[in-house]
């Protein structure tokens, strides 16, 4: 595995890449095992210009990412459904999980969202409480309403 850091408008972030796809944008500074190589490969540097483009407001998508989260099929399921969800919109965590084909699982769908290990480009920011109340955020409440605001103030 390689990873990077990227000091973007929103904090630090450490992006993750094995095989030629994206693992992991994780919010703040993570350390890893010596196995592991810091290294900026080419697919870490096209993911930080890509994320750097889309706080300018200048990108809306990561169409040429290949994204590779480690997780269970259930959790896999929630993050694909996430990344049906258009830029500058937002979905509940019930409007996820019928589109899942679980409609009675809302609550786990928060769960799913909570480990997602590719922030932004599989957007979890984009999913909240009924009536479209903002609960938790690995990144934290402020970077989630920061990361809808600018998307809605494009949108």
């Amino acid at each position: 595995m390689n990873y990077s850091y990227y000091r973007s408008p929103i904090g630090m972030l450490t992006l993750t890449e094995e095989n030629n796809q994206v693992t992991g944008v994780h919010f703040g500074k993570l350390i890893y095992p010596k196995q592991c190589n810091h290294a900026e490969t080419p697919l870490l540097s096209h993911v930080r210009r890509e994320l750097w483009e889309y706080f300018e407001g200048r990108r809306k998508t990561f169409p040429d990412i290949v994204l590779a989260p480690n997780g269970t099929p259930f959790q896999k399921a929630v993050w694909q459904a996430l990344n049906q969800i258009p830029y500058g919109e937002t979905r509940t965590y019930q409007q996820i999980a019928q589109a899942i084909g679980k409609p009675n699982a809302a609550r786990a769908v928060g769960n799913a969202c909570n480990r997602n290990p590719i922030a932004i480009l599989q957007p979890c920011h984009r999913v909240v409480g009924t009536g479209g109340n903002l609960t938790g955020y690995a990144g934290g409440l402020p970077i989630k309403e920061q990361l809808l605001s600018l998307e809605q103030s494009i949108h």
